[in-house]
């Protein structure tokens, strides 16, 4: 067998795996092609005033469309988002740490990390956000 023909081989069978995601990609296209389809088909359209209202959770909507929002609630969504990372980065770390020939770099890449999380935690801290009172 000749170097060229085990090289042709080798990258048709390397194509053929990625066949198999790009038909499953496909087919997940066409499936949600079909049911948008679907929907839109079968749904009942019978235009009243209220369903043309803007819907706000229930409520009649009443004055201007502006409205003023507490900054706080990001802020508690950014500290969420602090803590729900770490927590999702730190099991897996936890793990792959103790295998062999990970150790030094997997330490390095997490203190990189703790670095990031430091400096949106002392951001709170600044902000006046982990005071209790």
């Amino acid at each position: 067998m000749s170097v060229t023909k085990h090289h042709t081989d080798v990258a048709a069978s390397y194509f053929e795996s990625y066949s198999v995601v790009g038909l499953l990609a496909v087919v997940g296209v066409l499936f949600v092609a079909v049911s948008f389809g679907a929907s839109r088909l079968l749904r009942p359209v019978v235009p009243t005033p209220e369903k043309l209202l803007t819907y706000e959770c229930g409520v009649d909507p009443v004055g201007e469309g502006w409205a003023h929002t507490q900054v706080r609630y990001y802020v508690y969504a950014f500290l969420y988002v602090i803590f729900a990372v770490d927590s999702i980065f730190l099991f897996p770390w936890a793990t792959i740490f103790a295998a062999p020939g990970y150790g030094a770099a997997t330490l390095v890449e997490m203190f990189i990390f703790l670095g990031f999380l430091a400096v949106g935690l002392l951001y709170a801290y600044k902000k006046g956000v982990l005071t209790w009172t």
